[in-house]
C-alpha cells in the first residue's frame, strides 16, 4: 500500500513516496521479518502514518543501526527526516541511497520534492530524469517532471518580461502557465516501493 507524502511549500505536486510496509515480491512475510530491523521498519512506517514523527525516527534509527545496508530502513529514515524539516539530513539520506542503489527511483523523486520546495527546479529536473532512467514506468515522476517544466517555464517568462515588459505574447504564455500550475496541487498516490535492491558489490 502506497502512502501520501505531503507537498512542500511549492505549488508543484511532486508527490514523494512515504514509507510503507515493504514486502519484497515473491518472498514470504516470514523471510522479510527475519531480516535484521524489519520489524522496526514496519513500526517506523506505522508511526509515520500516525503522525508520530519522533517515534518513527527512533524506530528508523534503530532499524538502520541493526542493518546499515538495508535500503528500506534508510528510505524510511529519509522520509521521516524530510517530514521533520531536517532537510539537509534528508537530502544526505536520499543522496546516499541513490549512490548505493542507483536502480531505485524513489529516492531520486524524493530529492526532487525537496529541491523544488527550495525553488531549485534545475536540480529537481535532473533528479526526476534520474528517477525515470531508473524506472521508465514511474508515472509519478513523469507528472512531477511536467510540473517542474511548468515552474521553469514560468521563471523564463518572468525573466523575459523583466527585459521586455511590453511583450504581450509572453504575458499570454505566462498566464497559461499559471493556469496549468495549480492543476498540480493534487497529490497522487505513487506506486509502492519496489522490492529491496541487492547489496552493491564493492
Amino acid at each position: 500500500m502506497a502512502c501520501k507524502y505531503n507537498t512542500m511549500r511549492s505549488r508543484l505536486t511532486l508527490a514523494a513516496l512515504a514509507a510503507c510496509v515493504l514486502i519484497a515480491a515473491g518472498k514470504p512475510v516470514a523471510a522479510q521479518d527475519a531480516k535484521p530491523g524489519a520489524t522496526l521498519v514496519k513500526e517506523a512506517s506505522a508511526l509515520l502514518r500516525e503522525g508520530d514523527l519522533a517515534g518513527a525516527l527512533e524506530r528508523a534509527d534503530k532499524a538502520v543501526a541493526a542493518n546499515p545496508r538495508d535500503p528500506d530502513a534508510r528510505f524510511v529514515r529519509g522520509v521521516v527526516l524530510a517530514e521533520l524539516k531536517r532537510t539537509t539530513e534528508a537530502v544526505t539520506a536520499f543522496t546516499l541511497l541513490t549512490q548505493d542503489y542507483p536502480e531505485m527511483a524513489e529516492p531520486y523523486n524524493n530529492l526532487a520534492v525537496i529541491y523544488a520546495a527550495q525553488g531549485e527546479y534545475e536540480r529537481a529536473r535532473y533528479a526526476l530524469e534520474q528517477a525515470l532512467r531508473a524506472n521508465p514506468a514511474y508515472a509519478t515522476a513523469y507528472e512531477n517532471l511536467g510540473d517542474v517544466y511548468v515552474a521553469l517555464a514560468m521563471q523564463a517568462y518572468q525573466r523575459s518580461l523583466g527585459l521586455d515588459a511590453r511583450n504581450n505574447p509572453v504575458k499570454a504564455k505566462l498566464a497559461v502557465a499559471r493556469e496549468i500550475a495549480p492543476a498540480g496541487a493534487r497529490v497522487k498516490r505513487p506506486e509502492p516501493l519496489p522490492p529491496a535492491a541487492p547489496k552493491p558489490t564493492r
